[in-house]
């Protein structure tokens, strides 16, 4: 099974790494689309859409998708910032508010309008976030995304090897507070090296700060990764579905991604506003 797991993800590394520095920004739009409409698929599964509610749901979002590129080709930088801060505020409030409590609060949440809008205000946001980040630039994407891979990752192995004290037994039994804490020592060291291989030693007051936000972080990224267990448990579903042998399906790899991504790419388009 971790053979599986490893060749799958470096399959998956190299056609998004070609993907990520190759395509132009319209096929790159189109892949992330793609993307989109693919987690859509498997939404419609763990909300429990079935017939022609999970069809018009698909429909829908790929409207929804397509109104945002629409509108982002046919309008100024100004009114796309607009567009896209509200789509990154839903973001924000769902992953800050919203399903914490629903995570603390154990909800089963069951019926088809509440579930088919937080599908939405998952994915979408994700989308948006995977475009902008990317046209910012590919690099700044890719080191945000490889922080979140490495946390997942040293959580993981930390998790095998130590863990003993349950993070949240009652929704995903294998995750340990040994775990959150081998993520974040797994992200400092991430931080401190790529800090000394762009040579950054002239900003050195401020690490204290960037592994501050690079612990929060690793937070939203664990409660992306326990919320969509928490989904799965309450449709009776051990993965999201089966594209990805090893892996399960394309949620399961991208859940610590829909809780970070957005906020990122909300962080940058403050700053640019700022």
């Amino acid at each position: 099974m971790l053979k599986q797991r490893i060749i799958t993800a470096i399959i998956l590394l190299l056609l998004f790494l070609s993907a990520l520095f190759m395509l132009p920004q319209p096929g790159w739009i189109g892949l992330v689309i793609l993307v989109v409409m693919q987690g859509t698929s498997e939404w419609t599964r763990l909300a429990n859409l079935s017939g022609r509610f999970a069809h018009a749901y698909w429909w829908i979002t790929l409207a929804f998708v397509g109104a945002i590129v629409w509108f982002d080709a046919d309008h100024t930088l100004a009114q796309h910032a607009t567009l896209h801060m509200l789509v990154y505020a839903v973001s924000a409030l769902l992953w800050l508010a919203i399903v914490p409590f629903w995570l603390w609060m154990g909800w089963q949440v069951r019926q088809l309008l509440p579930m088919a809008l937080v599908g939405w205000a998952v994915l979408i946001p994700t989308g948006l976030a995977m475009i902008d980040l990317r046209e910012n630039s590919p690099q700044l994407l890719l080191g945000i995304m490889v922080l979140v891979w490495v946390a997942d990752s040293t959580a993981y192995f930390t998790g095998r090897k130590f863990g003993k004290h349950k993070l949240a037994p009652s929704i995903s039994p294998g995750k340990t507070w040994e775990g959150v804490l081998g993520a974040l020592v797994g992200v400092s060291v991430y931080v401190l090296v790529v800090w000394v291989l762009i040579d950054l030693s002239h900003l050195i007051m401020f690490i204290p700060m960037i592994l501050l936000a690079s612990w929060c972080w690793v937070g939203l990224a664990v409660i992306g990764d326990l919320f969509e267990s928490a989904v799965k448990r309450q449709a009776g579903v051990k993965d999201s579905g089966a594209l990805l042998p090893g892996h399960g399906g394309l949620l399961d790899r991208i859940d610590a991604l829909t809780s970070t991504l957005p906020l990122a790419a909300l962080a940058l388009l403050l700053q640019r506003m700022a």
